[in-house]
């Protein structure tokens, strides 16, 4: 799972309103070279988001986020989630996810929180809000103590900023949400969202070398 994060080198953090829109979405990111998506539990129509997506495309990396309940963790791996992402360290999640023998990436800020997910055995965590909480400067001050633990920082991330995180040799990929806006989805601009992806894969593959 990490190594597959890895490779793809962003993580599309999407907010669907309407589950109608989630295949043409998926066909769009696929199309545009990313076939990923984190669908975060922000909206009702997550569950069936990440059921469409991972039905319609097999081979599409599909994540839920924002995932603050154990009920979500079943909700979002009946629908095919392969992983989960919460926007903070609880533990009782991650718990529970470890459990059941799911990928969890719990936010983490703070050499604490941090303490807690490499107690746990976790490899990578989500730094969120990445950019309010001072961006790649703090993820490479807290990877000193933390040697072997990799980040996915997410929040504020953009193509303006992401040589930054990408400086960081701890940064396993990047969330953003920039090329999946909300009033292009709305919009059903599918072809400017992958145009969008396709500029992201192309910049991040620059960037990282």
């Amino acid at each position: 799972m990490e190594k597959r994060i890895q490779e793809l080198g962003i993580v599309p953090v999407v907010v669907l309103q309407d589950a109608a829109n989630a295949k043409p979405l998926a066909q769009a990111l696929c199309d545009g070279g990313l076939p990923c998506a984190e669908v975060t539990f922000r909206t009702a129509a997550a569950a069936e988001s990440i059921r469409i997506m991972t039905e319609e495309f097999p081979d599409m990396l599909v994540g839920a986020g924002t995932v603050l309940t154990k009920a979500q963790v079943d909700d979002a791996v009946k629908a095919g989630a392969r992983f989960i992402v919460s926007p903070g360290f609880d533990p009782e999640i991650v718990d529970y996810c470890l459990e059941k023998q799911i990928p969890v990436f719990p936010g983490c800020v703070t050499p604490s929180e941090i303490a807690q997910a490499v107690k746990r055995g976790l490899k990578v965590v989500k730094f969120f809000p990445a950019e309010q909480f001072g961006g790649a400067a703090t993820i490479k001050a807290l990877s000193a103590p933390y040697t072997g633990l990799k980040f996915m920082p997410t929040g504020g991330v953009s193509a303006s900023n992401l040589k930054d995180y990408f400086s960081c040799k701890s940064v396993i990929a990047c969330g953003g949400s920039w090329m999946v806006k909300g009033d292009l989805i709305a919009a059903g601009e599918f072809e400017k969202i992958k145009q969008l992806t396709e500029a992201a894969v192309k910049l991040a593959a620059q960037l990282r070398g």
